[in-house]
């Protein structure tokens, strides 16, 4: 089968697109015919192998054990194990595996759930892990509740989309969003009540505060986040830029999780693991619903899978880059 296979740690260029052996199903899993994979972060942090810690956590110290990125998946199923009960040959599904960056990728059972009704494979391969990092992060670690006012820091990239419009939609909540000039209107489009342009106002400074803060990227100080929320108020960071190739965005969760026992807010860092089926469902359940909609900005042929990510590293994607397999 053709995989996009990388050898060593390093740049896009790292990425080859080759002939390797076809997966082998174990009893627990389920061998899929690709369809469509996501491109999200974790994409560019494997292939770099940044932060260095990311190395330690057993992924290679010099070179990568997985020879096959991607996480996000959609196909249908090819074969399954002697033990998988609720798929069966022909079924279209969506969920995570390793190495989705493949015309085949072998993924236990309970990391997939069927592919949401009317939504396209390349649709269904944006969902898993950017839309489960928004609802893990706004109901179990920030504890979203009805009617609070929620702030949304890059509210037009992968996470921040599916943010918005999980929080209005489902929670029904007052949504503010932050984005660049060219994400305002797509932002708005989502279903935020405010948007503002980060790059003529400083959300902290016109005097409104909320009861829950989602800051899906950047540098910004911790100081500066805080003085945005009510003094009760939660601040959940996912993900984050800068600190260099030891700590890279995780100098701030560290100190949010050193801070907060000292102070009123709640300030919160979650790891986030792959979504299991019973998220999966649910996630399924609000797209066929109409409450959430994936915002693709752009699909990329598997071959040029390396392009996606350098336009990812640009950091200007609308929503999420999809690979058609």
């Amino acid at each position: 089968m053709k995989a996009m296979v990388q050898e060593v740690y390093g740049p896009a260029d790292v990425l080859q697109l080759r002939d390797i052996d076809k997966p082998v199903v174990g009893d627990d899993d389920v061998l899929i015919r690709v369809r469509a994979a996501g491109v999200d972060p974790s994409v560019w942090h494997l292939m770099t192998g940044l932060p260095y810690p990311i190395r330690i956590m057993g992924f290679g110290l010099r070179t990568p054990k997985l020879r096959v990125r991607g996480w996000d998946v959609a196909g249908s199923v090819e074969a399954v194990g002697r033990n998988v009960t609720r798929f069966r040959p022909g079924d279209e599904v969506f969920g995570t595996c390793e190495g989705s960056f493949a015309e085949y990728a072998c993924a236990h059972e309970d990391r997939l759930a069927a592919k949401p009704s009317g939504s396209t494979f390349e649709q269904a391969a944006a969902v898993p892990i950017s839309a489960f990092t928004a609802l893990h992060s706004l109901r179990d670690q920030g504890r979203i509740r009805r009617g609070q006012r929620v702030l949304v820091i890059g509210a037009g990239g992968g996470v921040g989309t599916y943010a918005v419009q999980l929080a209005k939609a489902v929670f029904e909540t007052e949504v503010t969003g932050v984005c660049s000039t060219e994400k305002t209107e797509m932002v708005r489009s989502l279903g935020a009540d405010h948007v503002i342009d980060y790059t003529r106002d400083d959300f902290a400074a016109d005097g409104r505060r909320y009861d829950l803060i989602l800051d899906t990227a950047g540098n910004r100080p911790l100081s500066h986040l805080r003085r945005a929320l009510t003094p009760r108020g939660t601040l959940v960071l996912v993900g984050g830029e800068g600190g260099g190739r030891w700590l890279g965005g995780l100098h701030r969760a560290l100190g949010a999780l050193a801070l907060s026992p000292f102070v009123g807010q709640n300030l919160r860092a979650p790891f986030v693991k792959e979504p299991k089926e019973d998220i999966l469902q649910s996630l399924a359940e609000f797209l066929e619903a109409g409450s959430v909609t994936p915002v693709i900005d752009r699909t990329y042929p598997l071959s040029e899978a390396p392009d996606a990510i350098r336009h990812w590293e640009l950091g200007h994607t609308r929503g999420k880059l999809v690979l058609t397999v």
